[in-house]
């Protein structure tokens, strides 16, 4: 009796070591933004398990960290709020000895991500891409004429906006992402923090607002895809998957992106440790293994948005590689901006703007 009882402790004790020893990796990211596979080849290599969890705006995202223990060992914000965050002390700085693939990035992409990391200490780039329009170009084409595309006027002109507005126009519902562009094409600095400037955005927002038809970060991929709404204020790859999505189900609807000339804010969603992470290792090992080529391709394939791995262009399928909504032209390059984080008061000015262009008061 005592030897067998003995042998179930040993075998219990086996157990709950090796239960103790699984390693796993914690990750919070935007949705529909990896490629599955690529997670499971991770595991597959390295034994460790990743628990994969969604979000579909940056604010979620700030709200957990903010408040501690969001259990998570990585999360995906984009440049001003790692910028914010990085300030609020949530972060932890990466140790670059474990991540050998680092020399896979593209210089040009890392320099300006160092806006919002200063010595790029704490993010390093998974995806980045512009705001711009996306279009079913034969409806506007109908409704337009042959008249130039690639323009804010298209949505800020309330004499063109209102003649779309019968075909519809979606924009996003995300001010940080939308202010700057607008700056740009007021004339003004797409970064400003000035009162006078965000209420002139603010109050050119508000004036065409009457005809779009919904504010939504996500809902005008289909909405596009399916011939819904003409026109649609948002991030690049979303356009891309509403044109594959039209593609796919042959529907005879037409999409094309485009980055308007006015210029377009850039923006980047980057790889972050949070400070309280607790398998640190697992979240280098995780990151490292994004930053191989062929993985970062995997994850570009899978997504339509630029790879913040220079790297990984030759595993690139070439559609993607050589539309210029994904990856500009260099002409193009030196028309895009960044913007950084707001502070208090700017961001109390955007958010009490923001509202009254939602709501109409």
């Amino acid at each position: 009796m005592f030897r067998l009882l003995a042998s179930v402790a040993l075998t219990l004790g086996l157990v709950t070591g090796a239960a103790a020893q699984e390693r796993v990796v914690n990750v919070y990211n935007w949705s529909d933004y990896v490629d599955p596979k690529a997670l499971d080849e991770f595991t597959k290599q390295t034994g460790i398990k990743v628990v994969y969890d969604t979000y579909d705006n940056n604010e979620i995202v700030e709200t957990k960290l903010l408040a501690g223990k969001s259990g998570y060992d990585i999360v995906v914000p984009s440049g001003p709020f790692v910028q914010r965050l990085i300030g609020a002390k949530v972060f932890q700085k990466l140790d670059k000895s474990k991540l050998t693939n680092l020399s896979n990035q593209w210089p040009d992409v890392t320099q300006r991500l160092a806006v919002f990391d200063p010595g790029n200490q704490y993010a390093v780039n998974y995806m980045w891409g512009t705001t711009g329009i996306g279009l079913n170009v034969k409806k506007v084409k109908e409704i337009l004429g042959d008249v130039p595309l690639n323009t804010w006027d298209l949505v800020m002109k309330p004499e063109i906006a209102s003649k779309l507005k019968a075909c519809g126009i979606y924009m996003l519902d995300s001010p940080e992402d939308l202010f700057p562009g607008v700056m740009a094409y007021l004339g003004l600095n797409p970064d400003s923090k000035r009162n006078e400037d965000l209420t002139k955005a603010g109050d050119a927002l508000f004036r065409i607002r009457g005809n779009i038809q919904k504010f939504h970060s996500s809902e005008y991929i289909n909405a596009l895809a399916n011939g819904d709404i003409c026109v649609a204020v948002g991030y690049s790859g979303d356009m891309i998957q509403a044109k594959k999505r039209a593609e796919e189900a042959k529907n005879n609807v037409e999409i094309a992106y485009v980055i308007p000339r006015e210029g377009a804010l850039m923006w980047f969603d980057s790889f972050v440790i949070p400070a309280d992470a607790k398998n640190v290792a697992e979240a280098h090992e995780f990151i490292n293994f994004m930053l191989k080529p062929e993985i970062a391709a995997m994850n570009t394939n899978y997504v339509s948005y630029a790879s913040g791995n220079l790297a990984a262009k030759q595993h690139i399928d070439p559609a993607i590689l050589n539309d210029p909504g994904i990856y500009p032209d260099e002409a193009t390059m030196k028309r895009l901006f960044t913007n950084t984080a707001y502070d208090e008061r700017s961001q109390r000015t955007v958010t009490r703007l923001w509202t009254r262009v939602k709501t109409g008061r």
